[in-house]
């Protein structure tokens, strides 16, 4: 392994990393804009032009801010528990494919971090150690309303997960392949998965909803019953870990969405623009498309959270286990039967 491909991947990793920071930063300010907008009223608006400076004001807020701790026995975990949230909500972005490639020092570098071929099974297992931060964090308060919390959301993402996954075996089944960058390279020309898994992206959708702890699967943290959920008695910046993780999470969702269901960096005419203008100027293109479809999904989380009321927990669980999975479970049917058909024809003699 030459010293080249290291600073290669180390850049690339340091603006990935940088990346999903700044959006997680600038999220927080579109959250309370998109809210503004829909409540009709003005939104952050003092610090910076358009309050664009508000999300650094807040950051600056909560390291001035005097930490508190419970009188629990658990302070080690107490301190653990935002840590692995926030790694967590990072280390997923590793395998998304930003891009192809650009031709840069007589090199063409990969625009992505690492492409292993069990890209989304790495996905699925780092998400299912995110419910480790919030279960650790609500125990280890000492606080009754922070355990319930974290009950809440351990059985809501475990519940929620296995739908997930079902909903992505059929994808997997049609392209074949568990590479985030081979699922892209696939729907080059606008042939998008959403077009022919249809059921796939809204299950997908529904759950990327709920691994987020977005309203209206925000039960983790409803404060018109438990105060303040999970993070109760966090404060400063352990408290801020929690919120930058979720903002976080929203934003690898997003991205995961676009490059499952909506083509990835893929746009129409990319291969027209390799052939006239270069490789350079069509992936630079490829990933302002992949930004644009993520800013999509975003914005749509946000305008979901501000539109439609939190559910009961019943009709969380009934909706997770009784709706999403039966679903996915007929869904993987009936795609095994679409590209089955030319054999099951044959077997029954047509």
């Amino acid at each position: 392994m030459d010293s080249t491909f290291i600073i290669e991947k180390s850049v690339v990793i340091l603006a990935v990393f940088a990346v999903t920071m700044l959006m997680a930063m600038y999220s927080t300010w579109a959250e309370r804009k998109v809210a503004a907008f829909l409540q009709d009223r003005v939104g952050p608006n003092r610090a910076g032009w358009g309050g664009l400076f508000q999300p650094l004001a807040d950051g600056l807020k909560l390291f001035a801010k005097e930490e508190f701790s419970p009188n629990t026995p658990n302070q080690f975990l107490f301190r653990v528990g935002p840590g692995i949230a926030m790694a967590t909500a990072l280390m997923t972005s590793a395998v998304i494919p930003w891009g192809d490639r650009l031709h840069l020092f007589g090199r063409d570098i990969l625009l992505q971090a690492t492409d292993i071929n069990v890209g989304l099974l790495y996905i699925i297992g780092i998400v299912s150690v995110g419910v480790y931060g919030i279960m650790i964090g609500g125990w280890a308060s000492n606080n009754k309303f922070s355990l319930i919390g974290a009950v809440r959301a351990a059985s809501q993402m475990v519940s929620y997960e296995v739908a997930m996954g079902l909903s992505l075996v059929a994808l997997l089944m049609m392209t074949g392949t568990l590479s985030l960058k081979e699922i892209s390279e696939q729907q080059a020309g606008m042939s998008w998965n959403v077009f022919y898994q249809p059921i796939s992206f809204l299950i997908f959708l529904i759950c990327a909803f709920a691994e987020t702890n977005r309203t209206p699967f925000d039960l983790a943290e409803c404060e018109t019953e438990l105060i303040g959920g999970y993070h109760t008695e966090y404060s400063s910046m352990r408290m801020g870990f929690y919120l930058f993780a979720e903002y976080a999470n929203m934003f690898v969702s997003s991205t995961i969405l676009a490059v499952l269901f909506f083509g990835g960096y893929n746009y129409p005419g990319m291969s027209w623009v390799v052939e006239n203008y270069g490789v350079n100027l069509a992936n630079v293109l490829g990933m302002g498309a992949l930004f644009v479809k993520l800013c999509g999904f975003i914005f749509f989380f946000m305008w979901v959270r501000w539109t439609i009321p939190r559910f009961r927990y019943d009709q969380l669980m009934h909706l997770g286990w009784r709706i999403l999975i039966p679903l996915s479970i007929i869904n993987i049917m009936i795609t095994g039967i679409v590209l089955l058909r030319g054999e099951l024809f044959a077997y029954f003699g047509f």
